[in-house]
């Protein structure tokens, strides 16, 4: 690690360049700041003295401590007054030409001990270490937005990285009360290449008028257990950076259909409905403005009782649920498969990427993080289903205390196919050594807040079950794009079914 007393220095004084600033000082190093245009490093300077001392009025920093950090931060006025830094971070403007021209400056300024980091959450560490004469002592220190406040940071090692530099940064993010994560250099590192699904399943159900925006995000958050649903989120945190950031992910991978952009967030962008900076994204934002509210069915009366076929496997706390609801229930083993079949004959089954249409009086719901929990379920049904199987499912669920939202009849509906499809490529990064398995369900939880790790969620809903799903969404999606990867279908292959076999 960079011990306490050995400058840090920071070229780049936006908002991620004083938050990387702020950290460093906080950390107990000594920090000059440096921008190319004048003056700049100088306002960043007093901007983040301004945030210092509002730690200071909330009670969560001392006020001596504040002067002491205060005193150790410096403008520099040339990137030579970099020349004792123990660390470099630039976070510059985010074009290849820009960074590689700055990084060869500064290695003819540093010493030959000096680490050399780059915040970039978009381009490749590899090619930006490649015009230096020592790329080995080039890493990625990619902090998330804000960085005094985010715990996560990837520490990306470039192909020419060597293994000390890489283990040096990540002891130095670790002693300044980071939680650090070691990935390869692959296009969108971990968190921004494994949470594409997040986004492209909730637009994909969008576009195809599956349902509107306010609707699943409510399933997203209220089902799912995510603290923001898609649309919210990308209207946050910008329209223009989120499209940006899937596009990039999708050339680094040549175009891979898996992470194809969303056509419909391609014109929010084009029409300036950038989200809440804009006043208008996926939603309208402004004084006045009415949240859109999502579709949740109108009261339906009960089922007096159900027969239920199997053990709904990861669904089947709501038998239990039922019953502590007054419904009757029956319950018969099945081989071949499990559902709850309705008064009516109709059968209520869980998500598994087929759709209604296929079969006679089938109603689909949703898979939820936790059923008894949830506080909404989406139903999927065709449009020329029985109604009373529909009314009966909805009844069902509403006697379980849900909201309920019924949408149309979309393979795997919202949140199934979305932890689906998290899984398949969190399986795939492991497979290709980007990230060990708990490096990678700590970056999905404290990068994105999800509520399990991918690796988490795989555990707690059996082997099969993602692969299972996959592979009847590929059957009505011949794009590629849900196919689950080779490395999926080893996991969910089971040694045991062939045992005895010749």
């Amino acid at each position: 690690m960079t011990a306490h007393d050995r400058l840090v220095g920071v070229v780049g004084t936006g908002t991620m360049g004083q938050g990387i600033a702020q950290v460093a000082l906080a950390g107990g190093h000594p920090v000059r700041l440096y921008d190319a245009v004048p003056g700049r490093a100088r306002a960043a300077a007093e901007s983040i003295t301004a945030r210092l001392d509002r730690l200071v009025e909330k009670g969560r920093m001392g006020a001596e401590e504040r002067d002491v950090a205060v005193a150790r931060l410096e403008p520099a006025q040339t990137l030579h007054e970099l020349a004792p830094a123990a660390l470099v971070v630039e976070a510059v403007l985010e074009r290849l030409d820009v960074k590689q021209d700055l990084l060869r400056e500064l290695e003819d300024i540093v010493g030959d001990d000096c680490l050399l980091a780059t915040n970039t959450s978009s381009l490749s560490v590899t090619a930006i270490g490649g015009a230096l004469r020592v790329p080995g002592r080039f890493v990625g220190l990619h902090f998330f937005n804000p960085a005094p406040l985010m715990p996560l940071v990837e520490v990306v090692s470039g192909h020419a990285t060597d293994v000390t530099a890489a283990t040096r940064a990540y002891e130095t993010a670790r002693a300044w009360g980071k939680t650090p994560v070691a990935c390869a250099d692959t296009p969108g590192f971990l968190v921004n290449r494994i949470a594409r699904p997040f986004y492209a399943e909730a637009f994909a159900v969008h576009e195809e008028q599956g349902a509107d925006p306010a609707t699943i995000d409510a399933v997203l958050r209220e089902s799912g257990g995510f603290k923001m649903g898609a649309f919210e989120l990308t209207d946050l945190i910008g329209q223009d950076v989120n499209e940006a950031v899937t596009r990039s992910v999708w050339e680094g991978f040549f175009q891979d259909a898996k992470f194809r952009p969303s056509l419909a967030q391609r014109r929010l962008v084009e029409a300036g409905r950038l989200g809440v900076k804009s006043g208008q994204g996926w939603y309208t934002y402004g004084d006045g403005e009415e949240r859109a509210e999502p579709h949740t069915a109108a009261p339906a009366a009960p089922p007096a009782h159900v027969t239920v076929e199997g053990d709904l496997e990861n669904a089947g706390e709501l038998i239990a649920m039922m019953r502590e609801a007054g419904i009757e229930v029956t319950q018969e083993d099945e081989d071949k498969g499990t559902r709850i079949v309705l008064p009516g004959g109709g059968q209520l089954v869980q998500a598994d990427g087929q759709t209604s249409i296929e079969f006679r009086d089938v109603v689909y719901f949703d898979l939820a993080l936790d059923y008894r929990s949830a506080t909404r379920i989406a139903l999927a049904a065709c449009q020329d289903g029985n109604p009373r199987t529909l009314r009966e499912a909805v009844g069902l669920f509403q006697a379980l205390g849900k909201e309920v939202s019924v949408i149309a009849d979309v393979p795997g509906m919202i949140v199934a196919r979305t932890v689906a499809r998290i899984i398949d490529l969190a399986h795939d990064a492991l497979a290709r050594g980007v990230a060990t398995e708990e490096d990678i369900d700590t970056a999905m939880r404290l990068g994105v807040n999800y509520p399990l790790g991918p690796f988490e969620w795989s555990r707690k809903l059996g082997r099969n079950w993602a692969c299972g799903l996959l592979e009847e969404l590929r059957d009505r999606d011949p794009s590629g794009r849900c196919a689950p990867s080779l490395a999926l279908l080893r996991h969910s292959y089971d040694p045991k079914k062939w045992e005895g076999s010749a």
